[in-house]
């Protein structure tokens, strides 16, 4: 990826082949958010059950740059089967043509309205999460901590899967496995680049949230990782920092699987306890 302009990696798409078979659920909205600067493209997946349902605002996987709500159509259908939550996913303006802050701008935006849509969603306003893969959990965690900077939305919790959370992350797993292993960690800089207009943005905690000074009181997190994956060691700090902070907090580190492994359901059996374990884990927290 690091070998490829914004656009060429666009034009790639090597989840296709691995991301299983598309479960139906019981209905498929398609609709558009309004953000600070343009619609956002939604999909709205409603799993079967009656309402007021749980619900996850969801943010795809895309190092700031690639993807949309389109290819991660299958992932988020097993999110909502396996959690019974409506997944709310929202296709967030990309890098570079649109660098931080208008990414989590748009994230934030979106979490905001369907809190305050909620009766009109038919879903339960207590019970509403944020939830993203990779670049798409950076931006859950931001929102999560902006929401209680700003008195905004009530989050019920969060779910970060492999999430980038340090932009000059010098943890051992950048160097362990920095090669071979589908992310690179010139791929990592390389998503970092265009996100940021500047390095100082890098120390915003809006943009790397373990920068963050403070991390207490905020929603209950599930935080998982890959074991070979160059941002599994700060995924790690981010769960044991929200610990220490009195969050609650659920920990997996997956053995064997490799950074993206929620898109590979259809040939890999750790994306499929991955999927499981969400099911379990989101019931659990939403229970709790």
């Amino acid at each position: 990826m690091e070998e490829s302009t914004p656009a060429e990696a666009r034009a790639g798409d090597w989840s296709r082949d691995f991301v299983g078979a598309t479960e139906p659920v019981a209905s498929v909205t398609h609709t558009f958010i309004p953000g600070p600067t343009a619609d956002l493209p939604t999909r709205i997946y409603r799993p079967e059950g009656e309402g007021p349902l749980p619900a996850i605002v969801y943010f795809h996987g895309s190092a700031f740059t690639v993807s949309n709500i389109g290819l991660a159509d299958s992932p988020h259908r097993a999110i909502a089967n396996r959690t019974g939550c409506v997944v709310v996913a929202v296709n967030y303006q990309k890098a570079p043509e649109h660098p931080f802050p208008t990414p989590m701008d748009d994230a934030y935006a979106a979490t905001r309205w369907v809190v305050e849509n909620a009766a009109a969603l038919n879903l339960d306003p207590t019970r509403i999460g944020v939830g993203g893969d990779s670049a798409g959990g950076n931006l859950a965690a931001a929102v999560c901590i902006r929401a209680r900077d700003e008195n905004g939305p009530s989050i019920a919790f969060q779910l970060l899967l492999y999430p980038a959370v340090e932009h000059e992350s010098t943890f051992p797993s950048m160097t362990e496995n920095a090669e071979g292993y589908l992310l690179s960690t010139g791929g990592v800089r390389w998503a970092w680049n265009n996100y940021l207009a500047s390095p100082e943005d890098g120390e915003n905690p809006l943009a790397s949230p373990l920068k963050a000074q403070d991390l207490s009181r905020l929603p209950a997190a599930i935080v998982a990782t890959a074991e070979f994956d160059p941002l599994r060691d700060e995924g790690e700090a981010y769960a044991a920092r929200l610990d220490a902070a009195g969050v609650p907090v659920i920990r997996r580190r997956y053995s064997g699987m490799i950074h993206g492994f929620l898109w590979t359901a259809g040939v890999i059996d750790g994306s499929r306890e991955l999927l499981n374990d969400l099911g379990t884990d989101v019931r659990s927290i939403i229970a709790g």
